[in-house]
């Protein structure tokens, strides 16, 4: 709530011809400079201001006035409305855009709509000051002018600032749902690690039955044969 009269001229002018208040009591309560009041009361300022009665308007009583000249050092006290007004919350609508920088928000919508596919019409909205059908146009590629359209940085057109801009892209994304993983190869660390390494050493012949292929003219090994011949040799020395 506001500490000074609606009309503080007027209030003065009123004050200082109908009470018998200093010129500092006048001008701590209409919050003035105590120059410009004595200048009221010299015909100097506000000439041709007509008075404005405090005590009509319920912004003084009569007894706080009569209290007030009685005691130079008193500071009067603005009253309390009887009925107080709820102070109506502005609605934020869409950005005003200057009429010069109209004729380029298609080519910045041109340009939101390829570099963030991810914004929704109504953040694109916020940003450049634009309707639905319009958006809708530029991505349908209906719109009136679309062969002259070229994309341009809504910022740096003045149309948005950075900070709104990173803002909106930062919700888009927080909102958006996490892409499925796709199917990738497997590193190299992995696939050419030791543990594969020992496992295809440990199993060369897997991938043809666990036999070992032999060359045709290459003989057969035998062990058992080999054994009788040493166990023959080692008799005779004895």
């Amino acid at each position: 709530m506001s500490t000074a009269p609606l009309m503080p001229k007027a209030t003065a002018v009123w004050l200082v011809e109908n009470t018998a208040l200093t010129f500092d009591q006048i001008a701590d309560f209409c919050k003035l400079h105590p120059l410009e009041v004595k200048g009221i009361a010299d015909g100097e300022v506000a000439a041709g201001i007509k008075g404005q009665d405090p005590v009509i308007a319920n912004q003084l009583t009569r007894e706080e006035i009569a209290r007030a000249e009685r005691d130079p050092n008193y500071r009067l006290k603005l009253a309390e409305p009887k009925v107080k007004i709820a102070i109506a919350k502005v609605k934020k609508g869409p950005r005003y855009t200057p009429v010069s920088r109209r004729q380029d928000r298609p080519n910045a919508i041109l340009w939101l709509v390829k570099n963030h596919p991810e914004l929704k019409d109504a953040q694109i909205m916020r940003l450049v000051g634009t309707t639905k059908t319009t958006i809708a146009a530029i991505r349908d590629r209906t719109h009136w002018n679309t062969q002259q359209l070229t994309p341009a940085d809504p910022v740096m057109l003045g149309l948005c600032t950075q900070i709104d801009l990173d803002f909106e892209v930062a919700r888009a994304s927080k909102d958006r749902a996490p892409e499925p993983e796709s199917a990738t190869l497997l590193p190299a660390e992995i696939t050419t690690g030791p543990a594969e390494r020992a496992h295809r050493v440990e199993d060369p012949f897997a991938s043809l039955g666990n036999k070992p292929r032999q060359n045709e003219d290459e003989e057969v090994l035998d062990v058992a044969n080999v054994f009788a011949k040493l166990k023959g040799i080692k008799q005779k020395d004895d």
